[in-house]
């Protein structure tokens, strides 16, 4: 099993090694830092980028009193309170780092942006190796996975490259939606991960289209504060599934799930169309 363990990380790293050498550099676009809406509200510069980050604080806060208070959440496995905490306090830490950033956005204030929101994908993926692939392997890479995503911004800051900084943002969105349908959950309510993918991707969507949206508002507010305002949805679903999840009785993915539930439906359907046909059948020999 170590070996496996090691064959694997080496592979990853093969792969990285690999596409850092047949893709190109992504700089840094300075467009970045120009966003649609820049009023100033009450002395604030930027305003509304800079206070639609409030509900960060107010979830991590939440979230890491539930974690140590009374273990709220019922944490039992190894490594989970810690990575939890880790989630919890970089989620916190975005809106502090979000607004020093958004009050006078350039590549240096970009930096304590980006580096919690790191902290907080990094430990997701822990958190769903102890929960869907083994408990041991995900406690150990708690450390190493929030090593790499600090190095992936200190490699963008030296070396104008987003390239290792996408991955550590990308690669959860993609792997942590098809572990949630594929393996089976050690709790239940785990639909409640798809909903944070959802939100976290309906966000994306939204940052893409500032500067569109502010103009479909008439400039009441731009896509890049309802970015702010979706994407503190992720650690909101994320908390209630939390505080209702229990121990899954019966371990199944949630593929199975669903295939079982497409099934019983198509039975279901099957019944009712043959119930209906024998009742029309029997209306036809009754006589008139």
């Amino acid at each position: 099993m170590r070996k496996r363990s090691i064959y694997g990380w080496l592979v990853a790293l093969v792969c990285f090694i690999v596409l850092m050498i047949v893709t190109p550099a992504i700089p840094q676009s300075q467009e970045y830092h120009n966003f649609a809406d820049q009023r100033n509200f009450f002395g604030i510069p930027n305003a509304l980028n800079v206070i639609s980050n409030f509900l960060f604080l107010v979830i991590g806060l939440i979230g890491l009193v539930l974690c140590h208070h009374g273990n709220y959440f019922r944490l039992s496995l190894q490594g989970e309170l810690l990575g939890w905490t880790c989630f919890y306090v970089g989620v916190a830490a975005v809106a502090v780092g979000s607004s020093y950033y958004h009050l006078k956005p350039d590549d240096g204030r970009l930096v304590w942006d980006r580096l919690p929101m790191t902290v907080a994908f990094t430990s997701i993926m822990a958190i769903f190796i102890i929960e869907r692939v083994d408990e041991r392997k995900g406690t150990v890479s708690i450390i190493p996975l929030l090593l790499a995503g600090i190095i992936s911004i200190v490699y963008w800051r030296f070396f104008d490259d987003l390239r290792p900084y996408a991955l550590v943002q990308f690669v959860p969105c993609i792997v942590i939606p098809l572990m949630a349908i594929l393996l089976p959950p050690m709790y239940t309510h785990s639909t409640y991960w798809l909903w944070a993918a959802g939100s976290y991707l309906l966000a994306k969507v939204l940052e893409a289209t500032d500067e569109v949206i502010y103009d479909w508002t008439h400039h009441i507010v731009s896509g890049h504060t309802l970015k702010h305002l979706v994407a503190a949805m992720v650690p909101v679903f994320l908390t209630f599934m939390l505080a209702k999840r229990s121990v899954e009785p019966e371990r199944q993915s949630l593929l199975k799930t669903w295939r079982v539930s497409w099934t019983k439906f198509r039975e279901g359907n099957a019944n009712v169309e043959s119930y209906c046909y024998s009742y029309t059948n029997v209306q036809a020999m009754e006589p008139h």
